[in-house]
């Protein structure tokens, strides 16, 4: 039940990206400039939670302090799980990020510093009885070692 935050874009300073956006490209869209560095898909949901009734607002005519907020939104977005059914109906998953692509000591990702990956988010699947959740309880706690 506790909230988490996802920075969508911890690369870019959004606020001075959309004010130098809106000098240079004033009719373009938010969910347009966005799409540059987020898939589509992603956008159009953020839009919909964080600036649904901009939607077709050009940045032009947007405020500063809009999109300040808006950008402090992408880049602190609250998360709230609203639940979960518990270890009665928990499975393994398969697939996920490429364990080449992680580093084995830190679990930190080779491509973006500062991210790091833990647990069935990788690409490791264990038999069932309690192999993956020691594999997400250890990584998490490699990982924890360097963050």
């Amino acid at each position: 039940g506790q909230s988490f935050h996802i920075n969508f874009l911890p690369y870019l300073d959004l606020v001075d990206f959309f004010k130098a956006k809106k000098a240079s490209q004033p009719k373009v869209l938010l969910r347009t400039l966005l799409t540059e560095h987020l898939p589509k898909s992603v956008v159009l949901e953020l839009q919909n939670l964080i600036w649904a009734d901009l939607a077709d607002t050009a940045i032009g005519n947007l405020s500063d302090d809009k999109l300040e907020q808006i950008a402090k939104r992408l880049h602190a977005f609250e998360v709230k799980p609203s639940g979960t059914e518990g270890y009665r109906t928990a499975e393994v998953t398969l697939g996920g990020v490429d364990t080449t692509e992680v580093s084995s000591k830190t679990m930190e990702s080779k491509k973006q510093k500062g991210l790091y990956f833990v647990g069935e988010v990788l690409d490791v699947s264990g038999h069932l009885g309690g192999f993956n959740f020691q594999w997400a309880w250890a990584s998490a706690h490699a990982a924890s070692q360097y963050v």
